[in-house]
């Protein structure tokens, strides 16, 4: 078995309880392309959390959610409003500009958090037709920073994009470990607090593969489909992504996960603080822990356990826990960086 490390909680395998669901669907035949009772099983569970009227596509990757939810949100002169450091922005080679056409504007985001300050800077050319015009504001949660914005937060900015005859939109990659820290449901701070289209996650928390876009306005999901197919995300074997979200969907999966992982970071920090030279840059809210060691060591550590670095700069980098991180994984890890350290 490969050593557990801290890159990323893409990096973990299936959780045993969703190889289960895959094996068991796997049997027999049954009607491609979403038309299967499992596919339909797994949308009424959906709607289930987030209302009866919920317009939910499966698709394959994260990135494939949001270029295609945005997609169904714009057209080719308008534009998004993100954080600088935001998936769309950084990790996703531009698919997001090159598949609708639209400019992306970087919010500059310590936190990884918007605000209405950071948006009104390209709040401006309203109706003049040398600008782009704004029509998205992208947020994600928890943040790419590992930050979670509160209900409150969500819903400020939600009110700001609709008076603004704007829409919001949610990545949510990570969405299970925001409701594990803020103690809530989904829907309380995606459909109630105003997002119109959301990205949801689950690859990160324990899926083989696999994520959903949600439309919380059936009006923007009228023409979807073609934009899934066209985007080469219609899934023949639809069943093996939506089984693994119908059994996800139960709290003793992504919640049990999702709260287990921020546990490990919350104690890798606690670990990690009582070393000296180690400094902690973001709050620890979610999965992800942020720290800034020095330089020299890092290549000794990703010896043994990899992880990525954030700022070559800063000597800032990256260590992110997931459903299947030990305890033992953090006491070890934190000791060989004291090891080193001294």
């Amino acid at each position: 078995m490969n050593k557990r490390g801290f890159a990323s909680d893409n990096n973990a395998g299936v959780h045993p309880e969703i190889m289960k669901v895959l094996q068991e669907v796997n049997g027999g035949h049954t009607i491609a392309y979403g038309n299967d009772p499992y596919t339909a099983s797994a949308v009424k569970k959906i709607k289930g959390v987030f209302g009866d009227d919920v317009e939910a596509f499966f698709v394959f990757i994260g990135t494939a959610a949001n270029v295609l939810g945005l997609d169904a949100l714009t057209k080719p002169f308008h534009s998004i409003i993100c954080a600088e450091t935001s998936h769309i922005h950084e990790d996703e080679c531009g698919a997001p500009e090159r598949w609708t056409g639209c400019k992306l504007l970087a919010v500059e985001a310590p936190d990884g958090k918007l605000t209405i300050e950071g948006i009104e800077k390209y709040m401006y050319g309203i109706g003049f037709e040398h600008h782009s015009q704004p029509r998205v504001i992208s947020i994600t949660q928890s943040t790419e920073m590992g930050t979670v914005y509160s209900t409150d937060q969500i819903r400020e900015i939600a009110d700001y994009a609709h008076a603004h005859d704007m829409y919001l939109h949610m990545d949510g990659a990570r969405i299970s470990n925001a409701a594990a820290f803020l103690g809530v449901g989904f829907r309380e701070f995606t459909r109630d607090a105003g997002v119109d289209v959301l990205s949801f996650g689950g690859t990160k928390n324990g899926l083989m593969y696999g994520e959903a876009v949600l439309f919380f306005n059936p009006e923007l999901a009228v023409d979807f489909k073609y934009l899934r197919k066209q985007g080469m995300q219609l899934a023949s074997k639809m069943r093996f992504i939506a089984a693994q979200f119908e059994r996800f969907l139960d709290e003793d999966i992504w919640l049990t996960n999702a709260t287990h992982a921020n546990r490990m970071a919350e104690m890798l920090v606690e670990e990690v603080l009582k070393i000296e030279k180690v400094q902690i840059t973001q709050r620890v809210e979610s999965n992800a822990v942020f720290a800034i060691l020095p330089k020299e060591i890092i290549p000794v550590l990703q010896k043994e356990y990899f992880f990525y670095i954030w700022s070559e700069s800063t000597g800032e980098v990256r260590w992110m826990c997931s459903y299947d991180t030990t305890e033992e994984d953090v006491k070890n890890f934190s000791s060989l960086i004291r090891s080193i350290v001294s």
